[in-house]
């Protein structure tokens, strides 16, 4: 993987999604309030409030609900969200503290009495010197009375008196792990904690992500890159539906991806919230992916390949992983894999290191674009010195041999790879009537 592990606060990640989204002429139109929707078989109706108060119904192809814990989206279409809430309030402070530990790590301290957390202290650094987000338990004088809400979901921020830094301080010099005083307050606010999960993730042409689908502890920041991740693999199949182009069971195949990541992403935040991530017993490097979320795979779902023979590198319903080295024939500076894997098509990439496998390739991509109504790109990785004057598809050279280790490839061997970066498909060589079968499952014939 070329990037380092990133901690980015919400705000900062949701300007760079909205900066994106201008790319497209699109914009988030804040303020605008789904008050309901009806759908059909060809379609959805929905009812807005503006921002003036002004009424507007919208008809469109599909609706995708990321209105957050209270959705109304959820709740019009009966999903049913039970769980449960923690009885603690917390309290949130983003400041500067003038301590000396090293910058760019995480800090959390906490005191239990008969076997019960009755102190605690979270510091995630955020940008700037020495600044942190800290979150603490609630004392006494701001705690708000219990009161019953709608759905009786009480998550996220809350109303209501908002503690200052005399009451960080007050944490800080109980609980810090050296002296340190607490200065610029930019921001606080007192939340509290539910943990919950949708039954399904959609009906009909009405889904919902995020929030919306699934609440819990908010460690690790995995409720934003969850529900990141709940539209990007909703996204790819959408845009392939909404061209007539997907398969019967394609965005079936959301909920069976995506429902079991928000189970395990919500059972582990609450063991974490309880007992901190010494909760679980994996080396740090695991835990630190797991925790960017790049253990996330979908092995067993629907539209993946079943893959019985052990081998080498990733399965199908695996992350694709990076891999440098790479050469094109034109450039003088190596590229990376997911340099080719930039487009939101799937890529086929066939592996060679004997001329005679490459003598089929062109017909195979033919083939296999047909099957995928042109939404597919493909790639030639080359063994370091193999020749392939008269190819006419792409092709790069595997010139550190990065590609054939990490992927365990071998000579004639497919891998195909969604427009998410997972992996869909590996046949070892590749047999053109499974290549079209796999991809019958995600394009309609």
């Amino acid at each position: 993987m070329p990037y380092r592990f990133a901690a980015l606060p919400q705000y900062a990640t949701e300007r760079i999604l909205a900066e994106r989204l201008t790319c497209w002429e699109t914009h988030v139109e804040r303020g605008t309030e789904l008050v309901g929707f009806e759908q059909d078989a060809d379609g959805v109706l929905a009812s807005l409030t503006l921002p003036s108060g002004a009424q507007e119904r919208i008809r469109t192809g599909f609706l995708l609900g990321c209105d957050g814990a209270h959705s109304v989206v959820r709740k019009v279409l009966g999903l049913c969200f039970e769980s449960g809430s923690f009885p603690e309030e917390y309290m949130l402070g983003d400041v500067e503290v003038d301590w000396e530990l090293p910058s760019g790590y995480a800090v959390r301290a906490m005191h239990q009495s008969d076997g019960r957390t009755d102190d605690l202290l979270v510091c995630i650094p955020l940008p700037g010197p020495n600044r942190y987000r800290m979150s603490m338990l609630v004392p006494p004088e701001l705690a708000l009375p219990q009161q019953p809400r709608e759905e009786d979901v009480a998550h996220g921020l809350e109303a209501g008196p908002a503690p200052g830094l005399p009451h960080i301080q007050a944490v800080l010099d109980r609980l810090s792990p050296q002296p340190t005083r607490a200065s610029a307050l930019r921001w606080s606010s007192v939340f509290r904690i539910s943990h919950r999960l949708v039954d399904r993730y959609g009906a009909g042409r009405v889904f919902v992500a995020g929030d919306a689908a699934h609440i819990h502890p908010p460690t690790g920041a995995q409720g934003m890159n969850t529900g990141i991740q709940d539209a990007y693999n909703l996204a790819w199949k959408l845009a392939l539906a909404v061209r007539s182009a997907a398969s019967e069971q394609l965005l079936a195949s959301y909920h069976a991806e995506r429902h079991p990541v928000g189970e395990e992403v919500v059972q582990r935040t609450v063991r974490h919230a309880g007992s901190g991530v010494q909760a679980d017993p994996d080396d740090p490097a695991t835990l630190i992916r797991r925790e960017a979320q790049l253990l996330v795979g979908y092995r067993g779902s629907p539209i993946v390949a079943t893959d019985g023979q052990p081998r080498q590198g990733p399965a199908p319903g695996d992350r694709a992983p990076d891999c440098g080295g790479l050469r094109h024939d034109l450039t003088t500076f190596p590229s990376r894999l997911f340099d080719l894997l930039r487009g939101q098509d799937h890529t086929l990439l066939l592996y060679a290191d004997d001329e005679a496998q490459l003598a089929p390739y062109d017909a195979v991509v033919a083939s296999a674009r047909r099957a995928a109504q042109g939404r597919l790109s493909a790639w030639v990785v080359a063994a370091p010195r193999l020749r392939t004057d008269g190819l006419t598809l792409p092709v790069v050279h595997d010139g550190q041999d990065m590609f054939r280790q990490m992927y365990g490839a071998r000579g004639g061997e497919g891998f195909l790879i969604r427009p998410d970066g997972y992996l869909g498909l590996r046949d070892a060589p590749l047999r053109v009537p499974e290549l079209l079968a796999h991809l019958a499952l995600t394009f309609r014939g």
